[in-house]
């Protein structure tokens, strides 16, 4: 299939790298059992075996009543500016990847901005749903290598709890809420060194959240909608293809991969990958267990727990690699 591509050209000088990553889970945390006692007073029946046995998930983080999308952006934001020790003020370009902005407009990264209490710069929302970060990332590497920026925060951030429908059992245990969060910036030496993005409309029924605003009113259904068996379908196909694909634009192969940071959207899909791949699963970072499928956020969060931990370490190379409504795919290689 075609798609956007991005390598970081051996002749050009100027690349991009991460100097620091942070994320940020809300303080509410349902486990599987507190999630299937609430279901059971609407009627719907789950347990904590038969989401475990699907998904591999056993908690979500809910944001609470009034904590907005940008509030989980900043706290994510503010934890990578510390670890890459970074002024707020030296940076000039903002991109936040969410599905659930704070409003329709204005973007949630100029909220963002605003919060961090610094203007001028560059910013705007990313929308490809649970590929959103992988898109930012390409995105900013590119404007950096480019010159139009030199030092970017890229966050992914969700409120995805706001769309679910807690009637329906196969959409409402997979989701939760989170922000993570990279500073990068420009630098001599390759750190981002292949990516490659995809869409194909065709798809767009299996994974969609079909209202809209219009005249004041909710028009259609603002809740989540999935056709799961075709999401893990396609889900599986793309994302071997599309990581083989970043694999040859950069020179490297499978045995290069220090680490893979899937999307965390269902350890099925994530353990298949792997085995495609011929990646053992003891090089996947996996957190989908403890923070469900937080969409754009869900891989710069794991990025950060697998850095703050000290698995991922400088000169590792990371393959990181997104599927989501749209339907939507990309991957990204790097040197941590």
């Amino acid at each position: 299939m075609n798609g956007i591509a991005s390598t970081a050209a051996v002749t050009s000088g100027r690349f991009s790298r991460i100097a620091g990553t942070g994320g940020h889970l809300p303080g509410r945390r349902l486990t599987n059992a507190e999630l299937a006692d609430q279901l059971a007073l609407r009627g719907v029946e789950t347990s904590d075996d038969w989401i475990v046995e699907r998904t591999g998930i056993r908690a979500r983080h809910f944001a609470a009543d009034g904590e907005q999308c940008s509030d989980l952006a900043v706290a994510a934001a503010r934890r990578a500016l510390d670890a890459a020790d970074c002024d707020v003020a030296s940076i000039d370009l903002i991109i936040v990847a969410t599905s659930t902005p704070d409003m329709v407009f204005p973007s949630t990264a100029c909220i963002v901005q605003q919060k961090l209490g610094i203007a001028g710069c560059a910013a705007f929302d990313m929308q490809a749903v649970c590929s959103g970060f992988v898109y930012a990332l390409t995105v900013a590497d590119s404007m950096i290598r480019s010159g139009a920026a030199n030092k970017a925060l890229v966050i992914g951030a969700e409120v995805f709890s706001r769309l679910l429908d807690f009637d329906d059992r196969g959409t409402c245990v997979l989701f939760g809420d989170g922000a993570g969060a990279v500073v990068l910036q420009a630098s001599d030496s390759p750190g981002l060194i292949a990516s490659e993005l995809h869409a194909d409309g065709r798809y767009v029924d299996i994974l969609c959240t079909p209202g809209s605003v219009a005249g004041g009113l909710i028009r259609g259904d603002p809740t989540l909608k999935m056709d799961g068996q075709a999401v893990f379908k396609l889900a599986v196909g793309v994302l071997e293809e599309v990581a083989r694909s970043v694999l040859v634009k950069a020179g490297r192969n499978e045995a290069d991969i220090d680490w893979l940071i899937p999307h965390q959207a269902n350890i099925r899909i994530m353990q298949s990958t792997a085995r495609k791949l011929k990646l053992s699963m003891d090089k996947v970072i996996v957190t989908v267990a403890d923070h469900g499928n937080t969409s754009a956020a869900s891989i710069p969060l794991a990025l950060d727990v697998a850095v703050r931990d000290r698995r991922i370490a400088r000169g590792d190379t990371v393959m990181l690699e997104g599927v989501g409504g749209g339907f939507t795919w990309g991957a990204v290689l790097l040197d941590y």
